[in-house]
């Protein structure tokens, strides 16, 4: 049900684009190509299976776990603009 002037399954359409969206983001930050044998941060090793699992790997385990960390913590949300927290 749509409301106000837009027609029916609008929501919908506008929610399936902005996943759509998210997804090709996502797959454009995949690695791609042959995996380094080495990490590029700390220069250890990256071993075997790691590398065959993920395909273009550039980093260590623990290197990478650091690198997504801080990337949570610069994305995080700023909910106190949100029209929920408005209306408290």
């Amino acid at each position: 049900m749509a409301g106000g002037w837009s027609r029916d399954g609008a929501v919908q359409d506008q929610i399936d684009a902005s996943v759509e969206d998210e997804v090709q983001r996502a797959r454009s930050q995949l690695n791609q190509g042959e995996s380094a044998t080495e990490c590029e941060e700390c220069d250890r090793p990256i071993p075997e299976a790691r590398r065959k699992a993920i395909p273009g790997v550039r980093l260590c385990v623990e290197c990478q776990s650091a690198l997504e960390k801080q990337e949570t913590r610069s994305g995080s949300i700023n909910r106190r603009g949100s029209k929920d927290s408005q209306l408290r």
